[in-house]
């Protein structure tokens, strides 16, 4: 894993860093299948104070469970929108180093480039990581789209003026759709493809839904 930055960074300095970072962002076809992949999803504690972040990683293309760690960190940033990745990123970072199996892949639940500055948490996280990862995310943060067709599969591509940032995507026949984008070391029709393959049985790829099951586990029982 990369050490690109520290996290001690005020809102200007953190808006040139995603500027500089974004620049890094490598758009290129995955060139083999992943044998794992990891799942990130992260949650606040009640009070606000905490954040959870939580991995979990799928052989492929089983999607059987082989690993899950969890982190928990105090919140040192401020909620500020287009910045999310500076209050997220580090305890996934901390949830990450704690695996024994590394994945070859990474699916976020989060936006990779679609994003202001191009730099969402997938895409943050992914020049961490130095690997192939995607962002799909459950809503949509910027850019214009046409709704895509009802079947399973179908997707409009999401567009910021005249640049493709990103994908609409059915993951299930009428079922609201996700919208994935680019992380880092994959193209956009990779990822469309990867996340339709993990999302076997419902709206939100298993990755990210078994990530998303097991951080809200944590925060029960805290």
């Amino acid at each position: 894993m990369k050490k690109l930055h520290g996290w001690n960074l005020d809102y200007s300095q953190a808006v040139e860093l995603q500027k500089k970072l974004s620049r890094q962002i490598q758009h290129k076809p995955v060139k083999t299948n992943p044998q794992f992949i990891a799942g990130i999803d992260c949650a606040f504690t009640k009070d606000k104070k905490k954040i959870i972040g939580c991995v979990v990683v799928l052989s492929y293309p089983e999607l059987e469970i082989v690993e899950t760690k969890h982190a928990i960190r105090k919140v040192t940033f401020p909620y500020i929108p287009g910045l999310l990745s500076f209050r997220e990123a580090p305890v996934c970072l901390d949830a990450v180093e704690k695996l024994k199996r590394k994945p070859d892949l990474f699916m976020i639940d989060g936006q990779g480039i679609a994003h202001p500055r191009r730099l969402g948490l997938a895409a943050h996280l992914g020049l961490f990581f130095d690997k192939p990862t995607v962002g799909c995310a459950k809503s949509r943060l910027t850019g214009t789209y046409e709704m895509p067709a009802a079947p399973k599969g179908a997707y409009s591509e999401l567009y910021d003026g005249d640049e493709v940032i990103g994908a609409v995507v059915r993951t299930r026949n009428k079922v609201k759709p996700v919208f994935v984008s680019v992380g880092h070391k994959c193209n956009l029709n990779d990822a469309i493809s990867l996340v339709i393959d993990c999302a076997t049985r419902y709206r939100i790829p298993e990755p990210t839904r078994l990530a998303d099951i097991e951080v809200g586990k944590i925060k029960k029982a805290m």
